[in-house]
């Protein structure tokens, strides 16, 4: 497991100070590598031979521990140094990668520490990424904090990538991080920079390939009720009574703070 600043280096010296692990894989980058789910792309990944680099904000933080124990992290894991706000680091951090994973992002009530990191880091990193020249995708982990909050959505509706949270509603119940999600203040772009080429349509997005693939997608009920039993049967929390796993129908919808989730 290798340990960059990404903070402090040198542009000149970033080659030498990132030794080119001996992984079988491609490089991709974890932004927020530490948190819950960027830990479990970390682990995925490195299981699947990539070499990950992934920021935090202190790479010798204890709470870091759990990502240098994982299976392949000492030869294929770089930790680097690197806020949000600081485009350098971004940069440095994305140097050389194929792919990235955005999953860094405050929680805060305090608008200030919310709403510039989450918008203006967003920024970066994807400029980052597109200033790198070698990374083909990036992965934005958005949050069901995207799509909640709209006090005018029935609760027997669907969410889909078609809704969104109210952005009005949000700032007047002082939500600063579903706000944040939005990207209100995301400058897109409505040119395209190279004019002589035209603007390429858009591709659709669906869930097809995954099932094709034999995924199967369950609903958050049972996903929440597997990790709780999972952490009461390692002892990380109290079993207050004997539980029955929900049953979930094919194609059921399950109620989650309101909103319909279709399995």
């Amino acid at each position: 497991m290798t340990v960059v600043d990404a903070v402090s280096a040198g542009a000149g010296d970033a080659a030498a100070a990132v030794p080119q692990p001996a992984g079988n894989g491609q490089t991709v980058c974890v932004t927020g590598a530490a948190g819950y789910i960027a830990s479990w792309l970390v682990k995925l990944l490195l299981e699947k031979g990539y070499t990950v680099k992934g920021t935090v904000r202190n790479p010798d933080d204890p709470k870091n521990a759990h990502l240098k124990a994982l299976d392949g992290a000492a030869e294929r894991l770089i930790l680097c140094k690197a806020d949000l706000l600081d485009y350098d680091a971004i940069c440095r951090a994305v140097e050389g990668c194929h792919g990235v994973f955005h999953t860094a992002s405050p929680v805060t009530d305090d608008p200030e520490q919310m709403v510039e990191p989450a918008v203006r880091g967003t920024e970066y990193v994807i400029s980052a990424a597109a200033e790198a020249g070698t990374v083909r995708r990036v992965v934005f982990t958005s949050s069901i904090g995207a799509v909640t909050m709209d006090p005018n959505r029935g609760p027997d509706v669907v969410v889909d990538e078609s809704c969104w949270s109210d952005l009005d509603f949000c700032k007047k119940t002082r939500n600063w991080y579903c706000y944040g999600k939005l990207f209100p203040e995301y400058p897109v772009p409505t040119r395209c920079s190279d004019e002589v080429n035209p603007r390429k349509q858009a591709y659709k997005f669906t869930n097809q390939k995954l099932r094709d693939l034999g995924l199967e997608f369950r609903p958050v009920s049972q996903s929440l009720y597997d990790t709780v039993k999972s952490l009461q049967e390692k002892g990380h929390l109290p079993v207050l009574a004997d539980e029955q796993a929900p049953e979930a129908a094919p194609g059921a919808e399950a109620q989650q703070g309101g909103i319909a989730i279709r399995a």
